[in-house]
């Protein structure tokens, strides 16, 4: 008898994790909460609050779960994997002191730099003054973080001192990121190519992915403000299988040692954004969760058990498992609404996924989308789509995805044209 799942979140990485896993031969049945129409087509969805630690784990005892994997972050840092945990529930994600990794950008640096991992400079402070002053340290351009949670908005990279004094004022004077921004993070620019490295840990010991590149300015050229994520592909070239041997003594086991000595063993997915500089990699951030839309295109090159991955993960040693890969590329877009990272509307009718399915090698993940009352498609968040193509090369792939993206139609669409453009 295979392990009964339930997927918690409702975006287009939960519905990337809800379909891998159904392809696991470990895995009988997927259900998700609060789920999404895509995740809706794999098995049943339960509307409540994936944030609720006690809503999550009754569910889960209620389902008869075997394995709980947290997808999001905002439940991560709210405890339910603790609350799984204290119910004797199997969950793949950190507990809440572990994904204070994600949760607090100044706690992530102070680890990492404890590590001796490779980073940018830094302060933290929550004083204007301090930070405003912290800028004179760096050259520009100048990087402002909300040290909280902001939906992948919290970022600002400014070219002139007077936008970052703006940036400052904007988190600690006019909190637009609330109690997310009541702590900010003033580091130095790192120049050069972004690269995301997943490894599934299991506390002492990691499983990393194969690498990925996102995109996460809102438009072409990596103009505009910076969002959650606008597409992504995998593999990507000049990072192969030497640079991810290496990342994982260099950054992945010290961070492990470190968390651990703090008597918080860090078991579930740890997110390393680098950044490939002249001197070499440096980390930019942790996640304490899959990435999104990355997730997007290196699940569908896993060739081994993904579900038998995060069950060793969460119960005993990634060691004991293997990970194999397809050899072939894959290449996501995001469908956006417009306005998006700002104002969008939701509610638009959205037509023409089931005609994107069916070309050879697509998968449609439904990232921002809801059924209405006469059970229509339509808008629901600001990342609607991830239109995902499979393809022997980053070239074909890229094709493929943006002849899919082309029968997809919802007012306002917006969408970026030069995502793996010239990979």
């Amino acid at each position: 008898m295979g392990r009964r799942v339930l997927v918690v979140g409702g975006g287009g990485r939960e519905h990337a994790l809800g379909w891998r896993l159904t392809a696991s031969p470990s895995v009988d049945a997927v259900e998700s909460a609060p789920g999404n129409p895509g995740l809706a087509e794999l098995g049943p969805v339960h509307a409540i609050d994936a944030a609720d630690p006690d809503a999550v784990a009754t569910l889960a005892e209620r389902r008869r779960i075997d394995l709980v994997v947290v997808g999001p972050e905002a439940p991560l840092v709210a405890g339910v994997v603790d609350e799984l945990q204290a119910r004797g529930i199997a969950a793949f994600g950190p507990v809440a002191t572990g994904a204070r990794i994600e949760g607090s950008k100044a706690f992530a640096k102070e680890v990492m730099v404890a590590a001796g991992a490779p980073t940018a400079g830094y302060v933290a402070t929550s004083d204007r003054d301090e930070a405003i002053a912290a800028l004179e340290r760096f050259a520009p351009p100048y990087v402002v973080k909300a040290d909280g949670l902001a939906a992948g908005k919290g970022v600002r990279i400014c070219e002139l001192v007077e936008e970052a004094r703006e940036a400052i004022d904007d988190a600690l004077v006019r909190r637009i990121f609330g109690e997310a921004g009541a702590n900010l993070v003033v580091e130095e620019y790192l120049d050069g190519p972004e690269r995301s490295l997943f490894g599934v840990c299991d506390g002492t010991d990691v499983a990393l992915l194969a690498p990925a590149q996102d995109y996460k300015r809102a438009l072409d050229g990596d103009g505009g403000l910076n969002t959650g994520g606008m597409g992504a592909y995998s593999p990507v070239p000049g990072f192969g299988l030497d640079d991810v041997a290496r990342l994982r003594e260099l950054v992945f086991l010290p961070v492990l040692q470190e968390l651990a000595d703090r008597g918080t063993p860090y078991r579930g997915l740890l997110y390393a954004g680098l950044v490939d500089t002249a001197t070499g990699p440096r980390l930019l951030e942790f996640n304490a969760r899959f990435g999104d839309p990355e997730t997007q295109v290196v699940l569908p090159r896993l060739a081994s058990d993904f579900g038998e991955l995060l069950w060793a993960s969460a119960t005993g040693s990634v060691r004991d498992v293997d990970v194999a890969w397809h050899e072939d590329a894959a290449v996501t877009v995001v469908l956006a609404s417009g306005g998006y990272p700002g104002e969008y509307r939701t509610g638009v009718p959205v037509s023409g996924v089931e005609d994107a399915d069916t070309l050879d090698g697509v998968q449609v993940f439904h990232a921002g989308t809801r059924r209405d009352d006469d059970g229509r498609l339509v808008t629901a968040g600001g990342r609607v789509l991830n239109v995902t193509a499979r393809a022997a090369t980053v070239a074909d792939a890229r094709a493929r995805a943006y002849e899919a993206a082309d029968r997809i139609a919802f007012d306002g669409l917006h969408r970026r044209t030069d995502i793996a453009a010239g990979v």
